[in-house]
């Protein structure tokens, strides 16, 4: 008999997704099931289950007490998923009709996308802005008009474009949107420890903001630098001393300027030898030297 996982992580549209309990039902990932919502009842797909999803929930902040207080109710039927469906292709008639309403209020935001619960007791409108709104006004109206309980929540750019996906200059579809599981600040440092340009145009994302994938590289080059003495610093080698200008991580090779200015290129092995000889070591053990 297959185990009960207690914990289940479940994915909406988009990025959004929620913890809850198990009573009992056999769950796999990609099971289409039913939860509780804060007002009825909402329809989306397993994502993670057990210890990984807890794992996922402490991790994400997503969960506000060690056990979700919300729970799987069972899983969905055919005719719920394709009504499912139903719900997300009436949602570009929510954003038009969201868009014409914000321009009727002369409002300066963006409507980004809109979300129906499950059983249509809420409505989610994503919206971006760079200054607070005083939306009261269309709230009123949006509530009117779709009859159903109107959440207006605002979103930054990069949360935009893992909302509504696309492709990145690297030609694969955007990390944010796919599978990278939140969303952390990039630092420009990242590109200058990695020897990047820091040109705008050539390590921002489509959402305008650095790029996510400078973090997944960045250790392995700082722990790559280690070896290599630092830039600026002076070493005694074979032809007395000697300024670090540049070192090279992926050829191995440090690049060095001497008093009457001549430079020179040698690996970091070399360098060593020389750095160990220069001290009284042997070439052994100028090898195991810190340069």
């Amino acid at each position: 008999m297959t185990a009960v996982a207690e914990f289940v992580e479940v994915r909406f549209k988009g990025t959004r997704k929620g913890y809850y309990t198990n009573p009992n039902l056999e769950l796999l990932p990609g099971h289409h099931v039913i939860v509780e919502a804060e007002r009825g009842e909402d329809l989306g797909e397993v994502s993670a289950l057990g210890a990984i999803a807890e794992r996922k929930c402490s991790t994400s902040g997503g969960c506000a007490t060690p056990t979700p207080e919300q729970r799987v109710l069972r899983i969905a039927r055919d005719d719920e998923v394709s009504r499912l469906d139903g719900l997300r292709e009436d949602e570009q008639r929510v954003r038009e009709r969201s868009r014409k309403l914000v321009v009727k209020h002369n409002l300066k935001m963006k409507v980004t996308e809109a979300e129906w619960q499950f059983d249509r007791a809420r409505l989610i409108i994503y919206f971006t802005a760079e200054k607070r709104v005083d939306f009261r006004q269309l709230v009123r109206e949006l509530a009117r008009t779709f009859r159903t309980r109107i959440e207006l929540k605002q979103i930054g750019v990069r949360d935009e474009a893992a909302l509504l996906g696309g492709v990145g200059r690297c030609g694969r579809e955007l990390c944010c949107s796919t599978w990278l599981p939140e969303l952390k600040p990039v630092s420009l440092q990242l590109a200058k420890d990695q020897r990047l340009s820091l040109n705008p145009a050539q390590i921002s994302g489509c959402c305008g903001r650095l790029m996510c994938c400078l973090m997944y590289e960045h250790r392995t080059y700082v722990e790559a630098r280690r070896r290599f003495p630092r830039e600026g610093r002076t070493v005694r080698t074979a032809r007395g001393e000697e300024r670090v200008v540049g070192v090279d991580i992926w050829r191995d090779t440090v690049s060095l300027k001497g008093e009457d200015g001549e430079r020179r290129t040698l690996t970091l092995e070399d360098l060593k030898a020389e750095v160990g000889r220069s001290r009284g070591r042997t070439p052994d053990e100028g090898r195991g030297a810190d340069a």
